[in-house]
């Protein structure tokens, strides 16, 4: 006998008031946490807030996530343009544990595999997100190496330059934050499908390799606002000298037409 499930996980906002969800869902939480909510609604239907602006749905048709989400319109921080990403749970009984194009198959579910499904689906999309600031930062950035290829010279000022630093200084910090790639969820210690399982997704979904390659990204804009700085910090170095110097003549100047008249 086969049932499927179907997950989808979408990224709505850059963060989710946690406590006022809570407030509003009358159920209780299977899991709860300052950066977590995880519902069992029914037997087949799942509902997992992430803080970092992530919400997974399972067992919901199409036309119920959008009106789930404008449920929770009161609750999403800095709300963003949707990012969503499916995978079905396929439960075939004897099956081994398969990992196909969006696909997953097993011989069970409960909460705790469902939960698990749905954590990695949320970094996946997390993910994805974050692979396309940074490339969106990696393009601007190259517009100023271009700039300085062909001028010789930034034509980016302090204040815009110390705008996209805290751009790439932030994005940096929210990755440290949302993403768990190499943590395991308390839920797999003791169990070794959960284990085998929650190690599949994550190589299913590629997420070392995508966070590897975001992070060599990051580190690759960070050089370079390292050049931009220091050629900076030599142009106000060289003002501040030209400055000096002209306070310099005026006084010489000063100090010579003293002495004539």
């Amino acid at each position: 006998m086969q049932t499927g499930l179907r997950l989808s996980a979408i990224r709505v906002a850059n963060q989710l008031d946690l406590k006022g969800i809570k407030a509003t869902i009358q159920l209780k939480p299977l899991a709860d946490t300052s950066s977590e909510l995880f519902y069992c609604i029914t037997d087949e239907k799942y509902c997992f807030y992430f803080n970092y602006g992530v919400i997974v749905f399972a067992g919901y048709t199409e036309e119920d996530l959008s009106s789930l989400i404008q449920s929770m319109r009161a609750f999403l921080k800095s709300p963003d343009s949707w990012l969503k990403d499916d995978l079905v749970i396929k439960v075939v009984e004897g099956a081994q544990m398969n990992f196909g194009f969006n696909e997953l198959t097993v011989d069970r579910v409960n909460p705790s595999l469902v939960r698990i499904a749905m954590f990695n689906l949320a970094q996946s999309v997390s993910l994805d997100h974050y692979q396309k600031l940074s490339e969106t930062l990696l393009t601007e950035i190259r517009k100023f190496t271009n700039d300085l290829e062909a001028n010789g010279k930034l034509s980016i000022n302090r204040r815009n330059m110390l705008k996209f630093i805290g751009k790439a200084l932030n994005t940096q910090n929210d990755i440290a934050e949302n993403l768990y790639i190499f943590d395991e969820p308390d839920l797999v210690w003791d169990d070794e499908y959960l284990d085998l399982l929650h190690k599949g997704l994550s190589k299913h979904f590629d997420l070392r390799l995508r966070f590897t390659d975001v992070e060599y990204t990051l580190r690759i804009i960070e050089n370079n606002l390292d050049v931009f700085r220091e050629i900076s910090h030599q142009r106000e170095s060289s003002l501040l000298e030209w400055i000096i110097i002209t306070l310099i003549l005026v006084e010489v100047l000063n100090l010579i037409v003293s002495k004539i008249f």
